[in-house]
């Protein structure tokens, strides 16, 4: 995959899930994609992210960049036309009755009994556009995929060689609307429940140093939510978001010790610390913009609406391009200490 123009830069990808707003890293991607100046050694994703790390994957592999770029569009497409209930509206999607109905019926009703012929379109559209068997053998990417065991609570990571349809379907699992995706008698949940994403995998199984967090859920959020249903939508975001703000704490001490040239050659764990203080990290995010979206857009599937969240992480993705590509392969431009210490 040669640069198209200027030098390259080796990215790690760190992609969160968050439902339908994923078209937003869709956008993030067919920027630094279409850039031709950054090439990809390892892609963590999460239930959404996972889906995108799919694309980019599969795409470099069959098409090279503009192949990642129409394997992504190709997705993002057929996730909108599959959709029984389709929302209206681009900026703010509104959801339809249908569906408001049937999500009122997953309080008193499991998956089995909501669906019991368990149709899953998102089944249909992986099985159809993508080559697991393929995939397995010959990404050129390394792919870390987040699912959650339901019966332990453990994060399960799923390599290039453990790809396929039930992997992906497991990182999007959310069980009260989706049945439990079993895998070699082992029941998994959503990814974002363990981890949202995982970027323990990219510092410790890649060489590059610099990792690109492509962030969904805000880090600070506007106002406080009053009425019930926003309350619970923030429950939820808070709770898919703490493993990974945990996480990040983690790495901004570690960096912090890391920093401390004191400490002699011969400790143990220095080769740790080696790593810790090369790692360089970057991220894009859209606090104001995905912050002000209704709660439940996220459930929203509408091609206008994806083609709306595109458009916007493409214009995000080109405006970091602008203040921080400099810094890919030098510098961090993202204070660990003062978002997440």
């Amino acid at each position: 995959m040669p640069p198209r123009h200027g030098p390259s830069s080796t990215l790690n990808l760190a992609l969160q899930g968050g439902g339908a707003h994923g078209a937003f890293t869709w956008g993030v991607l067919d920027a630094l994609l279409e850039d031709g100046q950054f090439e990809f050694e390892g892609i963590s994703g999460t239930s959404a992210g996972a889906m995108n790390a799919l694309c980019v994957g599969h795409g470099l592999m069959t098409g090279g960049r503009d192949g990642a770029r129409e394997t992504l569009a190709r997705f993002w497409t057929g996730v909108a036309g599959s959709a029984p209930f389709a929302a209206s509206g681009e900026a703010s999607p509104k959801i339809p009755a249908a569906m408001k109905l049937m999500l009122q019926w997953t309080d008193y009703l499991s998956p089995e009994q909501l669906n019991p012929l368990d149709l899953n379109p998102l089944r249909d559209i992986l099985g159809a556009q993508f080559d697991f068997a393929r995939l397995r053998r010959d990404c050129p990417v390394k792919l870390f995929i987040a699912a959650t065991h339901a019966n332990s609570g453990q994060l399960r990571i799923f390599h290039n060689h453990e790809l396929s349809v039930d992997a992906l379907l497991a990182s999007a699992c959310l069980p009260t609307i989706h049945r439990t995706i079993v895998i070699d008698g082992e029941p998994y949940w959503d990814g974002g429940y363990s981890a949202n994403p995982a970027v323990f995998p990219l510092a410790w199984q890649c060489r590059a140093p610099d990792i690109l967090l492509v962030l969904l859920t805000p880090l600070r959020y506007a106002a406080t939510p009053e009425s019930a249903a926003d309350i619970r939508h923030r429950l939820l975001e808070l709770s898919f978001n703490s493993t990974f703000l945990r996480e990040m704490r983690m790495f901004a001490h570690l960096r912090e010790q890391a920093g401390q040239r004191w400490l002699p050659q011969w400790l143990p764990g220095r080769s740790l610390e080696k790593r810790v203080a090369q790692l360089q990290f970057h991220a894009i995010t859209a606090d104001a913009f995905l912050g002000e979206l209704p709660a439940d857009s996220k459930l929203a599937v509408s091609l206008p609406f994806f083609e709306h969240l595109r458009d916007n992480g493409r214009e995000h993705a080109q405006q970091w391009l602008a203040r921080h590509r400099a810094d890919i392969g030098r510098r961090n431009s993202l204070d660990l200490r003062q978002l997440f210490y």
